[in-house]
């Protein structure tokens, strides 16, 4: 939305079309905080001027009118602007190229913000030439060229501020507007292939299913309009009845007796037609076919913005659509529910996203972020982002590797935009989640017993920031840091993005991240009704931004006894870090219920530790966790990207058989990349797990 005091671009310039032209009116368009000025090309033949004559400012009409001219007309202006009024008009005198001198006439609508402070002027320039008398004194025919375009000005200044077709059509629709222009009916019909299309029908008479579309070729006033770019003047029932007897049927019943059918012109060609009917018999005026036909230019110009704005938001959404995940993949011991929905205020398409992968060895990955910006370049860039932090994840990277990565692939892409991310990597037989952000919020956890508390995170910068700006201390030289929470059966992790905190009614982040926790604790258990409680939230208030939603929800199932995952570093030249490590996996296998493998397990994982810190510089990672599926799963990082390999040792060899006994203890083993390195695993089945606690 334009801020305080400032001219929307989306409408600037107003520019109706030749319609005005024909009647010898221009427009003009002034905005009085840039100082920019627009006049059409007939605007600019009153004042003899030749568009590379006009400064596009004020100052640029000097050059046609004397000073005490120039003067006056400021005045009036000045005058205006400080009574509060919504018009003005004057004469001025101008000079032509020629040295003559002649009249015109400028009348403007003084459009003001909330506040009452006036930002924009819009209005009509007309040569005033051959008004009679003194034009400045006014006369008979003067006061009704006047009151002729104050109906266009007003109007015109109330469609300068439709952005759809619907906002056009309940212009058209008031009642007050209708009594202004004397009619008690209007119809809009917009073009639609061969077609037209009745949108619209205000006040008199009901809705006529028959006559909703009506071909371009058939026999109806609209459909002539629209066909031969001309209007159409009824002017008795009569005439309805013998010009247009297919009309006829629907109009006998009415109280009409005369019609007009405008055409909508833009860039040449008709994309609508208006109608307008009347109980009064008799022909038109000139005055009055000359008011009509310049509204109609107006009403064609605010329709056709109104319909590629329409067209313009409805591609973007349908790309944003396409942009975000198709379906979410079910995963096994959860519960997810995801919601996205747009902003309210303005319509335009943002670069809210979400989504779940499912990863190897019984992981799932959580992804939701906001790129900044509300177009379709944001949304463009939203998709991006996504598919390369899913890629980086599927991967095998750590969450705060794939974090980084993002970001570097952000930045090369030299958009300008930044985005805000939270990534969280959940394995799904422990609960333990491994959790970054990337500039944005901290989630939200409600436990099973219906507390709710946000997970404080020390977090990274937002995603395209250049790699001098990102912390490094304690984040593996990443600059995103990983946090580590359990996630106990029965508990819901809550993502989401900036919409759902940033409501009507709250002053701050704190403010909204409380509300947030109010709806998450009251709200139900059930995750997609959850979803849908603070989705009407946002609803009934309003959303001042887009909002992405993500939650999942551990089920009840029975966590194996002792806890979360074994995780520890192996430290290169430490020659206790393996006695260490074995020691400590013989009593979390123990503890798991699964004591009559603890001897094949430490051996597996002693030969792969010392695999790692034989074969690499910078030693490794060593870690043990339980599986949904019931396996004991042992796991070895280090940072050389070199894959071993077994091979056949001598009878007398005292190495060259570690991988080939890993093979014969273990059920499965095998090697996957993790970012720079490798992770070399293998997995044990458990015979029989423990009761649930």
């Amino acid at each position: 939305m334009a801020e305080r005091g400032t001219s929307p671009e989306v409408d600037w310039p107003a520019q109706p079309d030749m319609s005005l032209a024909l009647n010898h009116m221009g427009t003009f368009d002034w905005d009085l905080d840039s100082g920019r000025m627009y006049l059409d090309s007939t605007a600019l033949g009153v004042l003899d001027l030749r568009p590379d004559e006009f400064s596009g400012t004020p100052a640029g009409l000097r050059r046609r009118m004397a000073p005490p001219e120039e003067a006056r007309l400021d005045a009036r202006v000045a005058q205006a602007l400080k009574d509060g009024r919504s018009h003005y008009g004057a004469y001025v005198r101008i000079r032509r190229r020629d040295g003559s001198r002649a009249w015109a006439h400028i009348q403007g609508h003084i459009l003001r913000n909330q506040a009452g402070r006036p930002y924009r002027i819009i209005g009509i320039l007309r040569d005033a030439a051959h008004d009679p008398g003194d034009p400045g004194a006014g006369g008979e025919r003067a006061e009704g060229r006047r009151r002729m375009t104050g109906v266009v000005e007003r109007t015109t200044a109330i469609l300068a501020h439709a952005r759809t077709v619907n906002d056009v059509t309940d212009v058209l629709k008031d009642p007050e507007a209708l009594s202004h222009l004397g009619a008690v009916s209007v119809m809009l019909g917009i073009v639609d292939g061969g077609r037209i299309h009745l949108v619209a029908e205000g006040r008199l008479g009901t809705y006529v299913p028959q006559i909703e579309y009506t071909r371009i070729e058939a026999q109806f006033p609209m459909s002539e309009a629209v066909r031969n770019l001309q209007p159409v003047f009824i002017g008795s029932r009569d005439d309805f009845r013998v010009r247009y007897p297919d009309l006829w049927q629907y109009i006998e019943p009415l109280t009409v007796h005369s019609g007009v059918y405008l055409p909508l012109i833009a860039q040449g060609r008709a994309i609508g037609a208006l109608g307008l009917l009347y109980e009064r018999d008799g022909d038109f005026t000139d005055e009055e076919r000359n008011v009509l036909v310049a509204l109609g230019s107006g009403i064609a110009q605010s329709l056709q913005r109104a319909i590629l704005f329409e067209q313009e938001h409805d591609l973007a959404e349908g790309l944003q659509r396409a942009m975000l995940p198709r379906r979410i993949p079910d995963v096994p011991g959860t519960r997810i529910a995801v919601r996205y929905r747009a902003a309210r205020a303005g319509q335009k398409i943002g670069g809210d996203w979400y989504d779940v992968v499912t990863l190897g060895d019984s992981r799932v990955g959580l992804m939701i972020g906001d790129v900044q910006g509300h177009d379709t370049d944001a949304a463009v860039i939203m998709g991006q982002l996504r598919i390369v932090l899913r890629a980086y994840a599927a991967e095998g990277h750590t969450p705060g590797t794939a974090m980084a990565r993002a970001s570097a692939f952000l930045r090369d892409l030299a958009t300008d935009r930044l985005a805000a991310c939270t990534y969280a990597e959940m394995d799904l037989g422990t609960g333990m989640l491994q959790l970054v952000r990337a500039g944005h919020h901290d989630p939200v956890v409600r436990r099973g017993d219906g507390s709710c508390h946000p997970v404080p995170m020390a977090g990274g910068a937002p995603l395209g920031l250049p790699p001098n700006t990102l912390p490094s201390a304690g984040t593996g030289g990443t600059g995103y840091p990983v946090t580590s929470l359990e996630l106990h059966p029965g508990d819901t992790l809550v993502l989401c993005t900036d919409g759902l905190l940033e409501q009507p009614g709250t002053k701050d982040r704190e403010e909204g991240m409380r509300a947030l926790m109010d709806a998450v604790c009251a709200g139900p258990v059930d995750v997609e009704e959850l979803a849908d409680t603070l989705c009407d939230l946002v609803g009934d208030q309003g959303g001042r931004d887009d909002m992405a939603l993500l939650l999942l929800r551990r089920r009840g199932t029975p966590t194996p006894r002792g806890g979360g995952p074994l995780r520890l570093r192996l430290a290169p030249g430490d020659p206790e870090g393996p006695a260490t490590a074995r020691h400590l996996i013989r009593a979390a296998v123990a503890a798991w219920g699964a004591k009559e493998l603890t001897d094949e397990i430490e051996l597996a994982a002693d030969e792969l530790m010392t695999n790692a810190l034989v074969h690499t510089d910078g030693g490794g990672h060593v870690s043990l966790r339980m599986t949904a599926e019931g396996r004991i799963r042992v796991e070895v990082e280090d940072s050389s990207s070199a894959l071993p390999h077994r091979r056949e040792a001598g009878d007398w060899a005292v190495s060259g058989r570690g991988l080939l006994l890993v093979e014969r203890l273990a059920r499965e083993w095998g090697v996957e990349p993790r970012g720079g390195g490798k992770c070399v695993w293998c997995e044990f089945t458990v015979t029989e797990l423990p009761p649930a606690p």
